[in-house]
C-alpha cells in the first residue's frame, strides 16, 4: 500500500516534496523524495522531522506477524496516532489513513476495534481535514507474505460476482486503487472528517479511467 501511495505522490505535480519515514532506506531515488530512517518507538525524539501540509499513513500489520496483541496495537494504533499528534503540533493540515471495512471502536474483534479507535483518536486532534479509508480485502503487492490472505483472495475473487447489493462493499479491492483515492481525496482538502468506504474508493478509481 505504502509503495503505491508513494508512487502517486511522486508523480503528482501538486506536491513539490515528499518525505518518507521508514525503518530502512527504500531502494528509490527521486528529485522530490527525502527519506528519513527512524525508530518508530522513538517518534517524539524525531518530532522535528514530522512536518508537512498533508500526512499519509499506510502503517499496518497482522496479529500473527506482530506476535502479541500489544505489539499489534503499537503498530496499528500507537505509531499512527503519534505521527498524527506530532504532525498536527507542527502545523499539518490534513491526515489520511488506511483503516479497514468494519472499523469500530465498539467491535469485539481486536482488528476492527483497533482500526475504529485510531479513527476516533486522530479525528479529535484538530486537523482541518481527516480522511479515513476503509477498504475491504486488498489485492496487490503487500510487501510481505500473508498466506491466509492469499487463500481468501482466491476465494474472494472467484465469488465476487455473488457479492451484489449491500454485499458489494465486501468485494476485494486493488491496493493501488486505495492509494489513488487517498491522494486524490487528500489534495482536494475538504474540511471535516470523512469516511471513504471501499465501494466509494473503487468508484473513484474507475471514474479516473482505471479498471
Amino acid at each position: 500500500m505504502g509503495g503505491h501511495c508513494l508512487r502517486f505522490l511522486l508523480e503528482d505535480d501538486y506536491y513539490g516534496k515528499v518525505v518518507v519515514l521508514a525503518r530502512r532506506k527504500l531502494p528509490l531515488d527521486h528529485e522530490k523524495l527525502e527519506q528519513q530512517v527512524i525508530d518508530f518507538d522513538s517518534l517524539a525524539q524525531k518530532a522535528d522531522l514530522i512536518k508537512a501540509d498533508d500526512i499519509y499513513c499506510c502503517l499496518g500489520t497482522t496479529r500473527k506477524k506482530a506476535v502479541s496483541d500489544e505489539a499489534y496495537y503499537r503498530v496499528d494504533f500507537t505509531y499512527p496516532f503519534e505521527i498524527a499528534r506530532l504532525g498536527r503540533a507542527n502545523g499539518a493540515e490534513r491526515y489520511a489513513i488506511v483503516t479497514a471495512i468494519g472499523a469500530s471502536s465498539h467491535s469485539r474483534f481486536l482488528y476492527n476495534r483497533t482500526k475504529g479507535e485510531i479513527e476516533k483518536a486522530v479525528s479529535r486532534l484538530g486537523f482541518p481535514g481527516v480522511y479515513l479509508f476503509r477498504p475491504s480485502l486488498l489485492v496487490g503487492e503487500r510487501g510481505e507474505e500473508r498466506k491466509w490472505e492469499e487463500r481468501e483472495l482466491m476465494i474472494g475473487n472467484k465469488l465476487s460476482f455473488l457479492l451484489v447489493g449491500p454485499m458489494k462493499r465486501f468485494r476485494p479491492i486493488e491496493a493501488q486503487a486505495v492509494a489513488f483515492a487517498m491522494v486524490q481525496t487528500t489534495r482536494q482538502g475538504r474540511p471535516g472528517v470523512h469516511i471513504i468506504e471501499s465501494e466509494e474508493i473503487r468508484e473513484m478509481y474507475q471514474k479516473a479511467g482505471n479498471k
